[in-house]
């Protein structure tokens, strides 16, 4: 696998963030409709079903323990119909609450119960994910402080070299040196038995193409349709 860099400005992020609100969503639903447009801009259809990591720690017992839960929520989306931004985005909103009330059903059970056809080149449910991380201003708390070893970090995403899907499309969010909301970092990583570096590029920049035109008229422009193209 391979990866391609990007960045949703701080002035875009915040646009986004008003937007979501004004819908009663969040900016994770509000970058999930973006992307759900943009996979049916690219002939993916009007079923858009995306993969996206949850934490995996919803009960308090887990708080404490060290260790790796996290799990694959799968959320499914109807473009159909020539929706605006706003109204996609209410699509969103209403297919990940009941995901989000059952995110801690192991996924393993999910693909047995659904039982789709298999293949050894193709995800079962979903292609391509999106994920969103807040992280913090992380502080390592180190002694001696004479140690020699960075005193602070920052967060970043490691990679392996190995495409875990066809596309997937990571973002962190960072904040000002005042606390204000910061640009999301993009990492879109994708299978290179797939997709081409340029084709990725064209994919990144058709991406932020939508959130700025979600951002800029979400009444008055269809979400369907130009930018990708």
């Amino acid at each position: 696998g391979d990866v391609v860099a990007f960045t949703v400005p701080a002035e875009l992020r915040r646009g986004l963030e008003d937007l979501a609100r004004s819908c009663r969503a969040t900016l994770f639903m509000t970058l999930h409709a973006g992307l759900a447009a943009l996979l049916t801009d690219l002939g993916c259809g009007h079923d858009i079903v995306v993969g996206s990591p949850t934490a995996g720690r919803t009960a308090e017992a887990l708080d404490e323990l060290v260790g790796f839960f996290v799990n694959m929520v799968a959320l499914r989306t109807d473009t159909s119909g020539e929706p605006t931004f706003r109204e996609l985005i209410g699509r969103v909103r209403d297919g990940w609450l009941p995901a989000s009330a059952n995110q801690d059903v192991p996924f393993e059970l999910v693909v047995e119960r659904l039982n789709p056809a298999r293949g050894l080149s193709r995800h079962p449910v979903f292609q391509v994910t999106l994920g969103l991380l807040d992280a913090p201003d992380l502080a390592l708390d180190l002694t001696p402080e004479d140690s020699g070893v960075p005193q602070r970090g920052e967060w970043t995403l490691a990679r392996t070299g190995a495409a875990r899907f066809d596309l997937t499309f990571d973002l962190i969010s960072r904040r000002e040196a005042d606390g204000t909301p910061g640009a999301l970092d993009g990492f879109a990583e994708f299978a290179t038995d797939l997709f081409d570096r340029e084709s990725v590029l064209r994919l990144v920049e058709g991406f932020v193409t939508k959130l700025r035109q979600a951002v800029a008229d979400p009444d008055g422009l269809r979400a369907l349709g130009g930018s990708a193209r």
